[in-house]
C-alpha cells in the first residue's frame, strides 16, 4: 500500500436498517489487527527453536478514533450503542487497501472539552465476531 491521506480512512456504523453511516467527524483513526500465537514447542523441537501451531490463535481487531460530532444524531447513535452494550456492525474503509467489516462492541467512549474549544470524543471498538475483508 502506498502513501495515503489519513483523512481518507473512514469509520462507518450500521444504521439499524442494513446500511452504514459515517461515525461523526473523526480526526484520528487507528486499526489494530492481532493474532495470538499458540506455542507447541517441546523437547523434540529441532534445535530447541520455538514452534507455533498455524491458525490456532485467537484473532481480534481493535479500532480507535477521536474527533467531533457533526450532529446530534451521530452522538445519540454512538451513545445508544454504548449504553445498550450492543454489538453493532461497523465498516472501516482504507482507500487503495480495502474494507474491513463486522461486529464490534464499543469498549470505551470518552468526552472532553477545552474552555475555549469544541467538545471532542474518543472511541474504542473491539471485534466481537468474524470480520470480512474486501480488497480495494
Amino acid at each position: 500500500m502506498g502513501a495515503q491521506k489519513g483523512k481518507d480512512l473512514l469509520l462507518r456504523a450500521g444504521d439499524g436498517a442494513g446500511g452504514f453511516v459515517a461515525v461523526a467527524g473523526l480526526r484520528t483513526r487507528q486499526i489494530t489487527l492481532n493474532a495470538e500465537t499458540v506455542d507447541v514447542t517441546n523437547a523434540d523441537s529441532t534445535g530447541r527453536w520455538r514452534e507455533l501451531l498455524a491458525g490456532a490463535g485467537v484473532r481480534r481487531a481493535a479500532i480507535a478514533g477521536s474527533g467531533v460530532f457533526r450532529d446530534q444524531a451521530s452522538d445519540v447513535r454512538l451513545r445508544l450503542i454504548f449504553f445498550e452494550g450492543a454489538i453493532e456492525t461497523f465498516q472501516v474503509v482504507v482507500p487503495a487497501f480495502g474494507t474491513l467489516e463486522g461486529p464490534f462492541q464499543i469498549a470505551s467512549l470518552e468526552y472532553r472539552g477545552d474552555h475555549a474549544g469544541e467538545v471532542t470524543f474518543d472511541i474504542s471498538l473491539d471485534s466481537a465476531g468474524v470480520l470480512a475483508f474486501t480488497a480495494a
